[in-house]
């Protein structure tokens, strides 16, 4: 049985390392490269900011878990 992976990598220096390169390519895996930081490329950035925009136009904050937890 065969799987594909695929690496996705950020271009940071210990991910570029000789032994790196020859541990991908003996188990045949294709590398991704990818910007240093995209968050476009990471949903959980965009779930975040939408969470701090929703707690921050709430009157009064909320104080507590509690009251951060109602939805009215």
């Amino acid at each position: 049985m065969s799987a594909e992976f695929l690496f996705m990598d950020d271009d940071n220096r210990p991910h570029r390392a000789y032994i790196v390169e020859e541990c991908l390519q003996s188990a045949d895996i294709t590398r991704m490269d990818c910007p240093a930081y995209s968050p476009d490329l990471n949903p959980i950035d965009h779930v975040w900011d939408m969470l701090v925009q929703r707690v921050a136009v709430r009157q009064p904050p909320p104080t507590c878990l509690p009251e951060l937890s109602n939805h009215t």
